[in-house]
């Protein structure tokens, strides 16, 4: 038996991964055990939890591999520094103490942190994001296309896959970079660098893209490929800790928005203006890797690869027959690529390939909790439930969703990436108009522009949205189908008062643009939730219901009964449903020595 761990750590989003004989036996984030958001630490906590899950120690591990060159980044970073030189110098300076104390020992710190005397190898961080979408993915043979912030050197990167094999044709170096474009503007509307780029593309269709001339006249020079060079005059990210600088600020006539105050109609004009950007910059690449691979099937990774927008654009318009994502496209997801680059490329094993079904599992691979542990809690906490079996559960949950209720969804294996699908996750009526508004306020404690996902069953997606193609990670926008399109009020409505218009047959789940994030579930995958949406479709006749991630602003999803409960009592959920118990928030007695915990998580 062969044992290979992945491992990402050190920037954003920590996580692990087990390869057990080429099978993906375990993956999760750190995040998830800490409770601390995209936490960057060594993730010892699940590193543990792998080899928990395998029942190994690690003395069983044949090779732990790093998803990245720790030396060549440093070599980009003092590179950097000195072209800049002498503004560039402060920003080495504080960078400094993490890469001496850390990322220049990344074969010491994991020796000492778990006693290991094993291989340990590094992969390229690009390598590892394009194994993370190709050798997961159904297909024989595609091309891949990297795009994030920066990895080494490189900021995007294509090629091909083939087998057990895996080319890396050319690639775009920093700092020229569509994921670091795109964080700039996220940092200039207001939000958090590698966590807020979600928000503004939520935030785009409340806008119109009346900056998007003005993007590439000023700040891009974009070639037919899509290839491109950014004016560095604009940006700050090369000799500062900011992404922006003055004459950045100058373009717009705006200064960035601060956070946590409103949001002008400016700052969403330019949302939609660098959201049309990228999806222009997204099309021309992959028209480029088409036409130079001649590839049929295309994978993605990178984390310019969450942009679901621009992902069903491609979908749509790009030429592409199929297109596979990694749903943990991110940082984390490199923890993946770099232990099946390892299986596949540097000890040369056959390929494992389903041409019906790609390998991910659902990407369902991080803990799950037994019946009797839920069980065992529940007492623990002298907390009111109601057993359910086996095919009563899914009947009586959709009764109380048909009802208006809001459910906390506790279920399985915990996903891998940062999207709930259906393991961990809030659901709710899509059809009920004010849904929205109040799980965003009420239950998410988040900003109310916030546009929710359908869950629809597999195969009814076609009924609903314009997609033909199943979408099981929620990682491709698609348009409501015009036939499910209501018009309540007037599309003269500016800004947020657009959320006041009745949109379509399910109004909670489209977007102000009447698109929707889209969630397919087929039973192979997930047959709990699917049974679930199925009695909702039977009582109803819609098969779509709210599906989101199952935890409140500012916190990771939950990971273990414990973390669910306290969710669950801290908002305003009614049921909470964990294994075969029913939880009724009238019947809870109140935590002790609460505290105002919708303010902690505005702060957060």
């Amino acid at each position: 038996m062969s044992n290979i761990l992945g491992i990402s750590c050190f920037y954003h989003d920590s996580a692990s991964c087990l390869l057990v004989d080429g099978n993906i036996a375990a993956a999760v984030q750190e995040e998830r055990f800490t409770r601390k958001k995209h936490d960057f630490r060594f993730p010892r906590n699940s590193i543990n939890w792998c080899l928990k899950e395998a029942g190994i120690g690690i003395k069983d591990i044949d090779c732990i591999v790093f998803y990245e060159k720790p030396l060549i980044k440093f070599e980009r970073i003092l590179e950097t520094a000195l072209s800049y030189a002498p503004t560039g110098l402060s920003q080495f300076i504080q960078a400094m103490p993490l890469w001496l104390k850390q990322k220049l020992w990344i074969p010491e710190i994991i020796k000492k942190e778990l006693d290991y005397e094993g291989q340990i190898l590094f992969a390229g961080h690009h390598e590892s994001h394009a194994a993370s979408a190709f050798y997961p993915s159904p297909f024989k043979e595609a091309a891949f296309l990297t795009l994030d912030g920066v990895g080494e050197w490189e900021t995007a990167s294509f090629g091909t896959g083939c087998g057990n094999n895996l080319d890396i044709l050319y690639y775009l170096k920093f700092p020229h970079s569509l994921g670091l474009l795109y964080s700039a503007f996220t940092y200039y509307c207001g939000f958090k660098v590698n966590s807020g780029e979600y928000k503004l593309m939520g935030l785009a269709p409340y806008g119109e893209p009346k900056y998007a001339g003005l993007i590439l006249d000023k700040l891009i020079d974009l070639k037919e490929d899509g290839s491109f060079k950014l004016d560095m005059r604009y940006f700050g990210y090369g000799n500062t800790l900011r992404m922006t600088n003055k004459r950045f600020h100058g373009i717009f006539g705006l200064e960035p928005r601060k956070p946590e105050t409103k949001i002008t109609a400016e700052y969403m004009d330019i949302a939609a203006s660098i959201q049309k950007v990228t999806e222009e910059i997204m099309l021309r690449v992959c028209r480029h890797v088409h036409r130079v691979t001649k590839k049929d099937s295309l994978c993605l990774a990178g984390g310019v690869a969450l942009n679901c927008v621009g992902n069903g654009r491609i979908v749509r318009e790009g030429p592409f027959k199929r297109v596979w994502v990694q749903p943990a496209s991110g940082d984390a997801g490199g923890a993946l690529g770099a232990a099946l680059l390892a299986w596949y490329k540097y000890y040369g094993n056959k390929r494992m390939l389903s041409e019906e079904n790609d390998l991910q599992k659902a990407s369902l691979l991080g803990p799950g909790y037994a019946d009797d542990y839920i069980e065992n809690f529940l007492k623990s906490e002298n907390a009111p439930y109601k057993k359910l079996s086996g095919e009563t559960l899914p009947r009586e949950v959709a009764g109380l969703i048909e009802k208006g209720n809001v459910i906390g969804w506790f279920q399985g294996r915990l996903e891998f990436g940062p999207r709930a699908l259906g393991s961990r996750s809030i659901i709710g009526d899509a059809r009920n108009q004010d849904m929205q508004t109040r799980m965003n306020l009420k239950i998410k404690f988040r900003e109310s522009f916030r546009p929710f996902a359908p869950t629809v069953l597999r195969e009814h997606v076609s009924e609903w949205f314009d997609l033909d193609k199943e979408s099981p990670y929620m990682l491709l926008v698609a348009p409501v189908n015009k036939d499910k399109i209501i018009k309540h009020g007037t599309d003269k409505n500016d800004g947020f008062e657009k959320l006041k218009i009745k949109r379509s047959e399910v109004p909670a789940v489209t977007h102000v643009d009447y698109s929707a994030r889209v969630q397919t579930v087929s039973r192979e995958d997930n047959p709990l939730y699917y049974d679930l949406i199925n009695e909702f479709y039977k009582k109803t006749g819609c098969p779509v219901i709210i599906n989101t991630s199952f935890n409140v602003r500012g916190e990771p999803l939950v990971c273990t009964p414990e973390d669910a409960f306290k969710c669950f009592m801290r908002t305003e959920m009614d049921y909470l449903v964990m294994g075969q118990f029913l939880l009724d928030k009238k019947e809870q007695k109140p935590l002790d020595k609460d505290i105002d915990w919708q303010r902690k998580w505005e702060l957060d």
